[in-house]
C-alpha cells in the first residue's frame, strides 16, 4: 500500500490495473480505426460484426454484472432510479451535443455527418473520456466490475471508430493525421478513468449508485445507438446474422464476468 494524497490509503496494484485496462481498452478500440486504414476493403463488414457484439457486450455487463451487484450494495428502489437517472442524464447529454455519438450507418453527405473535424475529434475525445469515467467508477466499486466494464466499453468503441476514422478520411485528413488525432483522443479514457478513481476515495459516492447510473449509461448506448442500426439493416440474412453476434456478445461477457470475479474478486 502507498499513501496518496488526503491520506487515502489505495493499493498499487489496483492503481496499475486501473491504468493498464484503461490503456488496453483505448488501444483495443483504435484497431478498427486502424483496420480501415490498412484493410479498409471489409472495414464495413468488421463493423457489421462489432456493432451487434457491443450491443450485446453492454447489455450483458449492465444487466448480468452492474447492476446486480448494485442491488447487493444497496436497495433494489433506489438502484433502478439511479439507472433512470442514468439513462435520461446521457440522452440530455447526447441531445445538448449532438455530435457526440454517430453509429447510424447514414451517408457521410447527411445532415447529421456534416460536421468539420474538429467538431469529429472533440466530440470523440469527450465521449472516449466519459468512457473513462464509467471505467474508474466501476473500479471504486470492485476491480472485477471495473474489468467489465472495460471489456464492455472496448466492445462499444471499434465500431465508433471505424466510423471516427471514414469520416476524418473523407473530410481530406492525412492518414498519418488521422491515426495520430485517434491515438491522443483514445488517451481520454484514461485520464478520466484515473480521475474518477482518484477523486473518488475522497467524495465517497454510494457504491451502488456509481454502478447503477454506470448502468443506465450502458443501456441508453445499446439501445438508443447500436440496436437500432441492427434494425435498420434490410436484409434478413445480416440481420439473422447480427442478431446471433448479440446474443453472443451477451454470452461472451457473461463467462468473461464469472472467470473475471473468479481470478480478480
Amino acid at each position: 500500500y502507498r499513501y496518496f494524497p488526503y491520506d487515502i490509503i489505495i493499493p498499487m496494484n489496483t492503481w496499475l490495473l486501473l491504468f493498464i485496462a484503461a490503456t488496453a481498452g483505448s488501444l483495443v478500440s483504435l484497431t478498427g480505426g486502424l483496420y480501415l486504414i490498412y484493410g479498409g476493403k471489409t472495414a464495413d463488414k468488421l463493423q457489421r460484426l462489432a456493432v451487434p457484439f457491443a450491443a450485446g457486450a453492454l447489455l450483458a455487463a449492465a444487466f448480468l454484472d452492474l447492476l446486480p451487484e448494485a442491488v447487493e450494495q444497496g436497495s433494489a428502489e433506489t438502484t433502478l432510479t439511479a439507472t433512470l437517472i442514468g439513462l435520461v442524464g446521457f440522452f440530455v447529454l447526447e441531445r445538448s451535443l449532438s455530435w457526440f455519438h454517430h453509429h447510424h450507418d447514414e451517408p457521410v453527405a447527411s445532415g447529421v455527418h456534416r460536421r468539420t473535424s474538429s467538431l469529429i475529434i472533440i466530440g470523440d475525445t469527450v465521449h472516449n473520456f466519459i468512457d473513462g469515467l464509467a471505467i474508474g467508477a466501476a473500479f471504486l466499486v470492485d476491480p472485477a466490475a471495473g474489468i467489465i466494464t472495460t471489456i464492455a466499453i472496448a466492445a462499444h468503441e471499434i465500431p465508433q471508430e471505424i466510423g471516427d476514422f471514414s469520416l476524418m478520411l473523407s473530410k481530406g485528413m492525412a492518414k498519418r493525421k488521422v491515426l495520430l488525432v485517434n491515438i491522443i483522443s483514445a488517451f481520454a479514457t484514461v485520464i478520466g478513468a484515473v480521475a474518477i478513481y482518484g477523486f473518488g476515495g475522497t467524495i465517497h459516492i454510494p457504491e451502488n449508485l456509481i454502478l447503477a447510473v454506470t448502468a443506465g449509461f450502458f443501456i441508453y448506448i445499446a439501445a438508443s445507438d447500436v440496436i437500432p442500426t441492427i434494425h435498420a439493416e434490410r436484409q434478413r440474412t445480416v440481420a439473422a446474422r447480427q442478431t446471433a453476434i448479440l446474443i453472443f456478445g451477451i454470452i461472451f461477457v457473461y463467462y468473461a464476468e464469472h472467470v473475471t470475479h473468479s481470478l480478480i474478486g
